[in-house]
């Protein structure tokens, strides 16, 4: 899993750009699914026949990582440029950065500190203060690399730590693979895997899925943020890092069905899955987009602890990764005695 996982974790897929990473899933998951089909938006849809036809059953994850695009390019030859989803502005100076279909590389900068207002030094500054330098040496050597629209992702190389993994997109990176791990097994019902656009910029492709398909249940798998890291000793609640696969009752647009999530809590501990509990107040994964398109639809969700997320490096539990794919298998096994 761990090759598998430092290539789509290196692999360019920003929000409104993920046809590189589609086409890795693509190659991952050929021979696994009945049909695949790319819709308009990019989402990819794998149905996998199951011994019934009776339910249609969704799993959901997305491709997309939170990036930036090119704005501008002014007289000195320093790239403007634009967040493309939510990225602390705090921590992305002095970062690399890949610009382009052609990968030009590059760095995030500003103004050198002696050379910043005190309002500057004092407050976070804003992404219209920071520049990409690609050493061009004006507007017009510039333009021969880059260009207004280009995507820009972080240059961070993918590394194992014994039992974890590091490196930028880590949260897409460990849902995907997680459920395509679980597509190798067979199912009681016909069942969409679906890998989606544009999560990172309000979950546009999942609202496009959630009336194409309008399946009886759907489980959706995202990455959430723990609160193990230092500074967070008075934090009792929250995920923890390695500590199973995070079973969320509520989200900032959906809430679970809480006798099915409980249902399946229980069911998990039986199996010896470990699992998180939470209703986690400042995440927002797809399932609000699902459970209310087309007909509405019956909706789980859960999400793999992450340290760092949406930042240039981020951290996560190969366990966790292994045991949500065993969640998955549990949920297709097992939903359709409950619905």
């Amino acid at each position: 899993m761990a090759e598998f996982l430092k290539r789509l974790s290196e692999e360019f897929g920003v929000s409104g750009n993920e046809t590189a990473v589609r086409n890795l899933i693509s190659e991952q998951i050929n021979g696994l699914a009945d049909d695949i089909t790319i819709d308009c938006m990019g989402n990819l849809i794998a149905l996998k026949k199951g011994k019934s036809g009776e339910k249609n059953i969704a799993i959901t994850t997305h491709m997309d990582e939170p990036g930036f695009i090119v704005s501008g390019i002014n007289d000195k030859g320093y790239l403007q440029f634009k967040a493309v989803g939510t990225i602390d502005p705090r921590k992305i100076i002095s970062k690399k950065a890949v610009i382009g279909k052609n990968k030009i590389k590059g760095v995030i900068g500003m103004k050198a500190i002696h050379l910043q207002t005190k309002s500057e030094r004092e407050n976070t500054v804003s992404v219209s203060k920071l520049f990409i330098d690609i050493g061009a040496k004006d507007k017009s050597d510039a333009e021969q690399y880059a260009r207004l629209g280009d995507y820009v992702t972080f240059d961070t190389d993918f590394t194992e730590l014994d039992d974890n993994i590091k490196g930028k997109a880590i949260e897409r990176s460990g849902a995907c693979a997680a459920v395509i791990d679980a597509m190798k097994f067979d199912y009681p019902f016909d069942t969409y895997f679906c890998f989606l656009t544009q999560h990172e910029v309000g979950s546009r492709g999942a609202k496009i899925i959630s009336h194409r398909l309008n399946t009886d249940a759907v489980l959706t798998v995202s990455a959430v943020d723990t609160a193990d890291m230092f500074g967070c000793e008075k934090n009792t609640g929250g995920a923890m890092l390695g500590g199973g696969v995070v079973v969320s009752y509520a989200d900032k647009l959906v809430i679970a069905d809480k006798e099915l999530t409980d249902a399946m809590a229980e069911e998990a501990k039986r199996k010896n899955i470990p699992v998180q509990k939470n209703a986690i107040k400042d995440f927002a994964g797809d399932g609000g987009a699902m459970q209310t398109g087309a007909d509405g639809t019956i909706c789980l969700n859960i999400a793999i602890p992450c340290r760092y997320s949406h930042s240039p490096v981020s951290i996560m539990s190969l366990n966790d990764i292994n045991n949500t794919t065993e969640y998955i298998k549990l949920y297709l096994n097992k939903i359709g005695e409950l619905i």
